[in-house]
C-alpha cells in the first residue's frame, strides 16, 4: 500500500471511530508503530487530526446544541407520544431523574401531579414541574447553555453523584447498535453518562430517526439501557438488534 493511500485509510479510520490508538493502526495497517506516528504527525501538520497520548482523535466539527425552540418542533409529535409512554413507567414516589430533552420536558408538561422527587439539568423541565405541588424538584446547578436552557459542568457533575434515582429517563443524539449512545456536546453527553450510573433502572427515549446515527461524543453502550421507549416507524433491524442484546423495547 502506498504511502498516501495508507495515510487517506488512516484518516478515515480516526474520523469513523473518532479516536483510535497506534497499536491498532499499527496491526491493521501491518507497519511499525513509528510508522503511524510519523503518519499522524503529517495529517495533524495538514490540521486533519489531533494526535493524542498513545493515539489520534478526530477534529470534525462539534455540533453546535440546537436552540430548544428548534428543537420543540422536531418530530414533536413522535417525541409526545414517546413522552406519553414513557410516564406510564413512573410510580408514585419514584425518584427520577430528567435530562434536558426536549421529549423529557414535554414529559414534564403532562406528568401528573403525584408523590414524586424528580432531580433534573433543565430549566424548561423544573419550570414545568414547579406547577405541580406533590412533585419535588431537584435542579442541578452550574454552566448555563443558554441554547438548551440547561445546567452542565463539572458543578452539575457533582450535584448528580450525590443522589441516587430508582430511574433515569433521557435522550441523545445517535443511537447505534455497535458504537452504543452519543451527543453532539461534550458537556451534555458526560452529564448523561452521570444520569445512568446513579440510576437502577435507564430508559432511553428516542425517536426513528436517531437509530442508526453516530455523533461527536460517546455517552455509554448500548447494552447499558434497560428500556428503549420509540416510535413505530423504526427500522425493524434495530428492534431486533436491541432485542438481541436484552433490551427491552416499546413502540408507540
Amino acid at each position: 500500500m502506498l504511502v498516501a493511500e495508507r495515510q487517506r485509510k488512516l484518516l478515515e479510520l480516526v474520523n469513523e471511530r473518532l479516536s483510535i490508538r497506534v497499536s491498532e493502526l499499527s496491526k491493521i495497517f501491518s507497519v511499525t508503530e513509528e510508522t503511524i506516528r510519523r503518519d499522524l504527525e503529517k495529517l495533524e501538520k495538514e490540521d486533519l487530526l489531533r494526535r493524542s497520548h498513545g493515539g489520534a482523535v478526530s477534529i470534525q466539527k462539534e455540533q453546535s446544541e440546537v436552540s430548544y425552540l428548534e428543537r420543540e418542533i422536531t418530530n414533536a409529535a413522535d417525541k409526545k407520544q414517546i413522552a406519553m409512554e414513557a410516564i406510564l413507567h413512573i410510580e408514585a414516589g419514584d425518584q427520577i431523574v430528567l435530562d434536558a430533552s426536549t421529549t423529557a420536558w414535554y414529559m414534564a408538561k403532562e406528568l401528573p401531579d403525584m408523590p414524586l422527587t424528580v432531580l433534573t439539568n433543565s430549566i424548561k423541565v423544573a419550570v414545568e414541574l414547579s406547577k405541580k405541588e406533590q412533585v419535588k424538584v431537584i435542579s442541578t446547578g452550574g454552566l448555563l447553555l443558554p441554547q438548551s436552557l440547561s445546567f452542565v459542568g463539572p458543578l452539575a457533575e457533582r450535584s448528580l453523584s450525590a443522589y441516587h434515582v430508582n430511574k433515569a429517563f433521557l435522550s441523545c443524539k445517535g443511537v447505534h447498535l455497535e458504537r452504543g449512545l452519543t451527543d453532539a456536546n461534550e458537556f451534555q453527553a458526560l452529564l448523561k453518562k452521570q444520569m445512568m450510573e446513579i440510576a437502577d433502572k435507564t430508559i432511553l427515549l428516542a425517536d426513528a430517526s436517531k437509530f442508526g446515527v453516530r455523533t461527536f461524543v460517546h455517552v455509554s453502550n448500548i447494552d447499558q439501557v434497560d428500556l428503549v421507549i420509540t416510535n413505530e416507524s423504526i427500522d425493524g433491524i434495530f428492534v431486533d438488534g436491541l432485542k438481541d442484546r436484552n433490551i427491552n423495547v416499546i413502540t408507540v
